[in-house]
């Protein structure tokens, strides 16, 4: 065996002894709260990645879909054949479209009761809400609201958040926060959005 080759292995033993010291310690099985935050593209697009997989292995999955809900969406097209998936969608779709703080507050809470019914349920594995943060950034629901839904969620149920600007509390209460960062979007160079790839 080359010098190079004997070092590579060594290098690995010690990756790989690291790597099990740490499954052995995580000893804890519980639900999870995920945050998907930043300004980066792909926040959406992981949470659907994560409902692909537990609904690949038999889970039921709920999505409430704020903001882009009435917007095409291939992954939900793809997955919303499986009786194991519920989608529920904000009636009014972006909110600076409709510009109508009242009828999106409304739409809010409505698509919210949702949610709330989501996270009570114990038969439910996976919530994810997609682009909440812009719900409480624009005050059309209360962080306090949303907090007490998260702690009172089924012990086995993970909950993945999504959108820019998460609420500090969110991102407190969180077990996992990835924060996605822009490098450089085709939007911002007059690109449009290809039906496939970002939608």
């Amino acid at each position: 065996m080359s010098d190079r080759e004997t070092r590579h292995k060594a290098s690995m033993q010690k990756l790989k002894a690291r790597v099990d010291e740490k499954v052995a310690s995580a000893d804890e099985q519980r639900g999870l709260i995920i945050v998907n935050t930043g300004n980066g593209k792909g926040k959406t697009t992981a949470a659907w990645g994560t409902v692909t997989r537990a609904l690949g292995y038999g889970y039921k999955v709920g999505v409430v879909q704020f903001i882009k809900g009435l917007w095409e969406c291939g992954e939900r097209k793809r997955l919303e054949e499986d009786t194991n998936l519920e989608v529920a969608i904000m009636a009014t779709g972006f909110t600076w479209d409709t510009q109508n703080r009242q009828a999106d507050t409304e739409a809010c809470h409505a698509v919210w009761k949702d949610a709330e019914r989501m996270l009570a349920d114990p038969e439910i594995y996976l919530v994810v809400l997609d682009e909440i943060t812009y719900m409480l950034k624009f005050g059309y629901l209360d962080i306090e609201t949303v907090k007490q839904a998260l702690e009172k969620r089924p012990t086995e149920q993970t909950v993945i958040i999504t959108g820019r600007n998460a609420h500090r509390e969110l991102v407190a209460m969180a077990d996992t926060v990835t924060e996605m960062q822009e490098v450089r979007h085709a939007f911002n160079n007059g690109l449009q959005a290809r039906r496939g790839i970002d939608f």
